[in-house]
């Protein structure tokens, strides 16, 4: 039987990530909404910089219904940020792609979010690497502990 981690510690960390994630999520909210976006625009939006997607995959990614996320591309559509494309793999497969004016309100929006950013900037690149190793286990994406390449790079 596994056993349950309601130990002080853990509880604090619970809490202290919770209130970062609310912290990100509020600030996400208002730089969104300086740019004349909900929130789940800008998450769109955001993805599409990096790549142009089908929408059925958008839905996956935001885990909502794909009929929320053409609604979403049809306002991003209809500002000018975003374009209905081919895609070149399957032509029968509509992708979303940001137009110029979609990636450069993106780049403006996530340049903007400054909560992260300006503590994570604090760090030394050692405990970043390990705070990225630690929350890549916690979401069972990395092998190991994390603790190998933090101290390999302390050593360089």
């Amino acid at each position: 039987m596994p056993s349950s981690r309601t130990d002080p510690l853990t509880r604090e960390v619970v809490e202290l990530i919770g209130t970062v994630v609310a912290r990100y999520h509020e600030e996400y909210e208002e730089a969104a909404a300086a740019h004349a976006l909900t929130g789940a625009q800008a998450r769109v939006l955001g993805l599409l910089a990096l790549e142009p997607t089908p929408m059925r995959k958008i839905a996956e990614q935001l885990k909502c219904e794909p009929s929320n996320v053409t609604g979403i591309i049809d306002r991003l559509e209809s500002r000018g940020l975003v374009e209905r494309r081919p895609d070149p793999a399957d032509r029968r497969v509509k992708v979303a792609a940001p137009t110029e004016e979609g990636r450069e309100t993106a780049r403006r929006l996530r340049d903007s979010l400054r909560f992260a950013r300006e503590p994570l900037g604090e760090l030394t690149e050692v405990e970043r690497t390990l705070l990225r190793d630690l929350l890549k286990r916690m979401l069972g994406e990395a092998p190991g502990d994390g603790r190998q390449e933090a101290s390999r790079q302390d050593t360089t």
